[in-house]
């Protein structure tokens, strides 16, 4: 023990008193004391919680969700672990895909009355692949205020930390179970100019990995699961490395998948003429030059005009 542990009588693995832990606590205690003597108006306030370590909480959010006069939840059941473990004793309701129609009315009315409604899903930032877009519209063109407190994001985390490109993305959320309408959403999404992200079920990611490198082409992605907890991972390769990888694993917990961008590759003249030549054989010019012309990803004119050349020079 050192000398000034022993004067003191503190532990070294202890922060010194007036340390920066020390300082960081009467910090947040006066944060938490202003916030909970603000006004909380009356609206409906869309909280966004954690996505996995609890840590990651905002001030305001603990704030409304404490005074607020009922609190709706995905799963009431869920949420109540969190809401124990920050000593909020709220009233709570379900709000979920099965009864948010019926819910929809009680809200208004309890907003009518002047109250404070708070929404949370089970993890991550209300409405993002979870139920409440319909109440917001209604909420909304009733006149009624709504407040989104922000927070965590699976669908940000993933993409920022992927090191694929941010400028432009799109979330298309969880692709369709069967094979054949993923296949035909994913050829919907491969014009879309940016990054995709994805939600996934474990059962399913190698599948849908698989239908991604196949009508997708060769792209960069990453596979983040089990995002800000304790077994965090993000596996980056190709769509088709991931499959294989998938494949040979028993995968668990919440997955996000980040598939970059298109690589641009110069399509020449002789990479098409290649296509044709066996696509002629059993098509004619005007369906040949449609079918390179989608796989190559050219303008169908040039393959025609191409074709055209190859027709006139046999």
């Amino acid at each position: 023990m050192s000398q000034h542990s022993h004067d003191t009588g503190r532990s070294e693995t202890e922060p010194p008193v007036g340390s920066a832990v020390d300082r960081l606590t009467q910090s947040v205690v006066r944060d938490i004391a202003r916030l909970a003597n603000d006004n909380l108006a009356a609206g409906l306030y869309l909280v966004a919680t954690p996505i996995g370590n609890l840590g990651d909480i905002t001030l305001r959010a603990l704030s409304v969700m404490a005074r607020a006069d009922i609190v709706y939840c995905e799963d009431t059941r869920h949420s109540a672990k969190l809401l124990q473990h920050f000593a909020i004793h709220a009233t709570t309701r379900p709000l979920h895909d099965h009864n948010e129609d019926s819910e929809r009315a009680r809200v208004l009315r309890d907003l009518d009355a002047g109250k404070r409604i708070a929404l949370i899903s089970d993890a991550g930032t209300p409405l993002i692949s979870d139920p409440g877009f319909k109440l917001v519209r209604d909420c909304a063109a009733a006149g009624y205020a709504v407040h989104c407190i922000p927070g965590p994001s699976s669908v940000i985390t993933a993409i920022a930390a992927s090191g694929l490109p941010t400028d432009a993305f799109f979330f298309a959320g969880f692709l369709p179970p069967k094979q054949a309408a993923r296949r035909a959403r994913l050829s919907e999404l491969k014009v879309v100019p940016g990054t995709l992200i994805f939600f996934e079920a474990p059962q399913r990611v190698a599948d849908s990995l698989a239908d991604m490198a196949d009508v997708l082409g060769m792209r960069d992605a990453v596979m983040a699961r089990e995002l800000t907890k304790l077994h965090e991972e993000m596996a980056r390769g190709s769509l088709e490395a991931l499959a294989a990888d998938a494949k040979l694993r028993d995968l668990k917990g919440e997955i996000v998948l980040v598939v970059g961008p298109a690589t641009a590759v110069e399509v020449t003249d002789g990479d098409i003429a290649s296509r044709l030549a066996t696509a002629l054989q059993s098509m004619s010019l005007k369906d040949a030059a449609k079918a390179v012309a989608d796989a190559l990803g050219v303008p169908k004119t040039r393959v025609y005009d191409l074709g055209l050349k190859i027709k006139d020079g046999s």
